[in-house]
């Protein structure tokens, strides 16, 4: 099994506890998911925007806290996705869930949401597929195509 195939199934508390004792740094648990958002996305089509580069610079800044002992938030090194509901870094796409009159909208601002995720040591990875506006409980999105179930391809 890939760290990859692991980290998928393990909890936030156990994740966080693994990061703090230097089991695991937040390097490898970020490019962990993002080796397996690469595998599964293409199927899935859960990621709509990704900021792969930039989450793993920010956890190789993350790492570095980690081994300076400095003081780390709840959630410090741990991987997250931000639904396309939101804005979650100024310069970045967000449609509201693939509303077609938003397809070449850029925030210019984040929401509190994302700034308090961050502030808290999450690191975002990209945005995720939502149904438009968030009216749904499916993902049939206008502009990028519907979300699958992970675990069942053909359902949404």
């Amino acid at each position: 099994m890939t760290l990859a195939d692991e980290l998928a199934y393990t909890t936030l508390s156990s994740l966080t506890s693994r990061i703090r004792r230097r089991e695991v740094s937040p390097v490898e648990v970020v490019d962990a998911f993002i080796e397996r958002i690469n595998t599964r996305n293409p199927a899935v089509n859960a990621f709509v925007c990704e900021d792969f580069e930039r989450a793993h610079d920010e956890a190789i800044n993350a790492e570095r806290a980690i081994t300076s002992s400095c003081e780390v938030g709840p959630l410090h090194g741990i991987p997250v996705a931000i639904k396309d509901l939101f804005s979650s870094k100024p310069g970045t796409a967000m449609t509201m869930g693939g509303v077609r009159a938003l397809k070449d909208n850029i925030t210019q601002h984040r929401c509190i949401f994302s700034e308090r995720i961050e502030q808290a040591g999450a690191i975002i990875v990209g945005k995720t597929n939502s149904p438009v506006m968030g009216f749904r409980g499916t993902c049939d999105n206008y502009l990028f195509g519907p979300s699958r179930n992970p675990f069942c391809l053909s359902k949404n």
